[in-house]
């Protein structure tokens, strides 16, 4: 029987711009997501993959087509209901950490848990995950003494800390050295054996190689 995808989205358009400058960014993409798996989505700058991603995370909304997360329509929702859908089901990991530099590692992983509609229980959490992404000992310091790979795995547990399921990380290797960002797949990789979805987007053949299924982005459609 096959398995009942996670995320499913559906002739998903998107455009840009007006006149003359205007452009077809994302042309009737198709694209299901199960879980318990990583999907890499492959593509030069500029050719959509980004755009795709702020969709499926509600962070923006399609000119065209539908998604859903887990039986949850986001299209057509209104914005508090997507900013309940984030909060609790989307985890976000960006390749520039986006930490905010006046609170400590632990105190940036413990914002979403004190958002308004976050689940209870999110301190024992927050600390829990620390722990295991082995930064306990550095959770007290600022965002700029820490190195590349500890602040990525301090973002990594913000995305995680209000347990979703869904995990988008857009170009998570770009600013970690080779051995941070082997890490940071491997990371990866154990999220979606406790069941998460993670959709990936990256330009490197190599990061995307870490994944179950890689999706080239061209022409504004996956194949």
């Amino acid at each position: 029987m096959k398995a009942v995808s996670l995320l499913r989205a559906r002739g998903l358009v998107k455009r840009v711009g007006s006149g003359r400058a205007a452009r077809t960014v994302l042309d009737g993409v198709d694209l299901d997501v199960e879980p318990g798996e990583l999907v890499a989505v492959l593509g030069r700058s500029g050719s959509g993959k980004s755009t795709l991603l702020h969709l499926l995370g509600g962070l923006d909304r399609p000119d065209g087509g539908t998604i859903e997360l887990a039986g949850e329509a986001l299209v057509g929702s209104s914005q508090r209901a997507l900013a309940r859908i984030r909060l609790r089901r989307i985890g976000f990991v960006f390749q520039s950490f986006q930490l905010i530099d006046e609170l400590t590692g632990a105190e940036n992983v413990l914002v979403p848990t004190r958002l308004p509609g976050a689940p209870r229980g999110g301190s024992g959490r927050a600390w829990r995950l620390i722990d295991e992404l082995g930064v306990t000992p550095v959770a007290d310091q600022l965002p700029h003494e820490l190195s590349g790979g500890e602040q990525q795995r301090f973002a990594v547990a913000r995305a995680l800390v209000n347990e979703p399921v869904l995990v988008l990380a857009d170009e998570p290797t770009g600013n970690l050295d080779s051995s941070a960002a082997g890490g940071l797949l491997v990371l990866l990789r154990q999220l979606t054996v406790q069941g998460r979805a993670v959709v990936m987007v990256t330009h490197e053949r190599d990061v995307a190689g870490a994944a179950d299924r890689i999706l080239e982005m061209a022409d504004g459609r996956l194949a």
